[in-house]
């Protein structure tokens, strides 16, 4: 018996080293302000609705910011940052960031939630609640948004450029990006759904897809539909060069959250090369033939799922982070 108890002993010191080891999931709740601030969730909503359809293209662009904030350090409002002048450049100063617009919107909200509520709603958690509001202020789906998170303190430009998915991505790289972040590739097809609003810059995949695939000079992505290359190269990005045209990722439905965007991924038609390496891939490929068999609701549904998966990568709560008074500085 007491060899048995030791062993007992020893096996459970071993298993509580093991679980102090293993990152717990933090807890993030809904209605996390209802106590503390009781009007923040509605005053966030109500400015969404008041001023998104001055600029519906914002909702494209506000839920890529959500996107890029999670993928660099969680979901913690360090793409807000504004570089302190030390050396130390900030991840809003990343190429994948360069183009990411709407940070005045989040100060807007910012600024009416310190007036209700001073030092209480994180800016993480705005940048949740404005992406949500503004796609089902533009039509599109809606999701669940657990409150609770806490604002980083530390934004680093390299990380930006190795954690966030890049437009060249293979699906092998793709899926192991995703996959760090606790996301499968169900996750992965759904949130590339995203792109069924918004555009890009013919700077951000001309060169490589159109004009010298591979590094051949005149070459053309293959797994491009040949006459959509031919119509971009003819009436959209005409250089390898061109920094300004803007193009629709998802033709002739860019402001209306469908699947289009997917039928258009069967036809060779994807924008990004990683949004055609969804169609590489075995998994995927099912995944994205049975979302086009089904209906757009339950599309809604699946995706609203994963954003809300997206939006609870390494977190912080507690007393982890800050609740920052500034979003594009730390306190202090």
């Amino acid at each position: 018996m007491i060899k048995m108890g030791w062993l007992h002993f020893v096996g459970f010191i071993i298993m509580s080293l093991l679980a102090s080891s293993i990152p717990t999931q933090a807890q993030l709740q809904l209605g996390f302000y209802s106590k503390s601030c009781p009007k923040a969730e509605k005053i966030v909503q109500d400015f969404v609705n008041k001023h998104i359809h001055n600029a519906p293209s914002l909702a494209a662009t506000l839920i890529r910011m959500h996107f890029h904030d999670c993928f660099v350090r969680g979901c913690d409002a360090s793409l807000l940052l504004n570089s302190t002048g030390d050396g130390d450049d900030v991840e809003k100063e990343s190429f994948p960031n360069l183009s990411v617009r709407g940070f005045d919107f989040i100060d807007r909200v910012k600024s009416l939630l310190e007036a209700e509520c001073p030092g209480t709603v994180s800016c993480a958690d705005i940048i949740a609640l404005v992406a949500r509001d503004a796609i089902v202020a533009t039509g599109g789906p809606s999701w669940r948004v657990p409150t609770g998170r806490r604002d980083g303190l530390i934004s680093r430009e390299s990380e930006a450029l190795t954690e966030i998915p890049a437009p060249f991505d293979n699906f092998t790289v793709l899926q192991t990006r995703f996959a760090s972040k606790g996301l499968d590739i169900k996750d992965l097809v759904l949130l590339s759904g995203a792109h069924t609003i918004g555009v890009a810059q013919c700077s951000v995949f001309a060169n490589r897809r159109l004009f010298n695939f591979s590094g051949v000079a005149g070459a053309v992505d293959p797994s491009m539909d040949s006459l959509y290359a031919a119509n971009l190269k003819a009436n959209k990005c005409k250089s390898a060069n061109d920094n300004t045209t803007i193009v629709e990722m998802d033709p002739g439905s860019r402001n209306t959250f469908d699947l289009s965007y997917y039928s258009l991924l069967l036809k060779g038609r994807g924008l990004f090369e990683s949004d055609q390496a969804l169609t590489t891939n075995a998994t995927s490929l099912a995944i994205i033939n049975q979302l086009l068999r089904e209906s757009v609701g339950n599309f809604f549904g699946e995706f609203g799922l994963s954003m809300e998966r997206m939006g609870r990568i390494q977190v912080k709560t507690g007393t982890e982070g800050e609740v920052r008074k500034h979003c594009a500085r730390v306190n202090g």
